[in-house]
């Protein structure tokens, strides 16, 4: 069930919870969001701009620890939420999203997991996904996925690329590389 929260600058705060809360830790979230309780509104029509309902804030995930401070137990997820009209109606849709209302579908999420993807060509999939890796980096992964004794996933791919990417590691900078007290030529890898 999704109860909601309403402060003195009408931001609301959508509280999911497993079970159903009564008047004393309701009051007790009144007291932490500085706001009234307008759970006995299941809708509210107005447009707000929120968090993509598929993705829990980093914010959520500590407010929700204080409820569990607070002894406040079954709360899933805490998101806020502004209203259209009081925001400048420019957003990040990478991050947020306009709802037309909010209600008790506002965290069901109905997106279903892709199939995992196995890669035959490492080279061809990382120009058509844009990933910047380099042949050596290329050959790495097709002499890893030989050694595995099986074909690399997307996932996998797309990870290593993440995490060995130029943001990561400044590779460019040409820096010495020591490791276990012995200096490396260019790379972290270690050859298979």
């Amino acid at each position: 069930m999704v109860l909601f929260f309403k402060d003195k600058n009408e931001l609301i705060y959508a509280v999911d919870s497993s079970e159903k809360l009564d008047s004393i830790n309701i009051a007790k979230l009144e007291w932490l969001f500085n706001g009234e309780s307008i759970s006995s509104s299941s809708v509210i029509k107005s447009k707000y701009i929120g968090p993509k309902r598929t993705m829990i804030t980093p914010w959520s995930t500590n407010a929700v620890e204080i409820t569990q401070n607070m002894a406040i137990s079954g709360i899933k997820r805490i998101e806020t939420y502004v209203l259209f009209s009081k925001q400048n109606k420019v957003f990040d849709p990478m991050l947020f999203e306009k709802y037309n209302q909010l209600d008790q579908s506002l965290f069901l999420n109905t997106l279903k997991p892709k199939p995992i993807i196995e890669i035959c060509d490492i080279k061809t999939y990382n120009e058509n996904e844009g990933l910047a890796l380099n042949d050596a980096e290329i050959n790495y992964l097709e002499q890893l996925s030989v050694k595995l004794n099986r074909k690399l996933t997307d996932s996998e791919v797309f990870g290593f690329s993440q995490v060995n990417s130029e943001h990561c590691r400044h590779k460019i900078f040409n820096g010495k590389f020591i490791i276990d007290g012995l200096e490396k030529d260019s790379s972290l890898f270690k050859l298979i």
